[in-house]
Order: C-alpha cells, then sequence, then structure tokens
C-alpha cells in the first residue's frame, strides 16, 4: 500500500522504540507534508509544528536533527532541554 500521513504520524509516536537498536536517531521531519496536511499550511509556514515536533522527537530519543531552520531548532532544543533540567 501507499505511505500514508499517518504512517508518519505512527513512526514518531513510536519514535522511541528505535532506541532499542543501539544506534544514534535521526529526526529528519523539518517542514514535511505530514505536518503540512495536518496543519493547512505550506512548506514555508510549517517551521511552529517542525519546532514542535523536533523537540518531542528529541524527548523520545533522537539525536541528530535535520533542519531547514537551523537558528530557530536551536532556540527550541535549548528551551526543551531547559524544561528538562533538574534542580
Amino acid at each position: 500500500r501507499e505511505r500514508r500521513s499517518e504512517d508518519d504520524w505512527e513512526l514518531c509516536r513510536h519514535f522511541s522504540l528505535f532506541e532499542g537498536y543501539g544506534r544514534p536517531l535521526l529526526a529528519a521531519i523539518s517542514r514535511k507534508t505530514f505536518i503540512g496536511e495536518l496543519l493547512h499550511k505550506g512548506p514555508e509556514r510549517r517551521l511552529h509544528g517542525s519546532l514542535a515536533l523536533t523537540a518531542l522527537l528529541v524527548e523520545r530519543g533522537a539525536s541528530i536533527v535535520r533542519s531547514h531552520d537551523v537558528a530557530e531548532t536551536a532556540d527550541a532544543l535549548r528551551i526543551a532541554e531547559k524544561m528538562r533540567e533538574r534542580v
């Protein structure tokens, strides 16, 4: 069968399962179609969705991130990292 957007969402929902392979995990979802379909936005307007999903995938084990918007992604990940700190 042809791949659907819901397949991409399922991969993201279960991303942490890939940690079992013991290899670095790549999150490469920047501006992807499945984000645009959910938000009803073209590639140039998918930044916020890409940032939210990237932060969630890092929470679920991604150690490498591919992004079209490097500075914005780095800022979002710095914020997410701060929230994970235990004081």
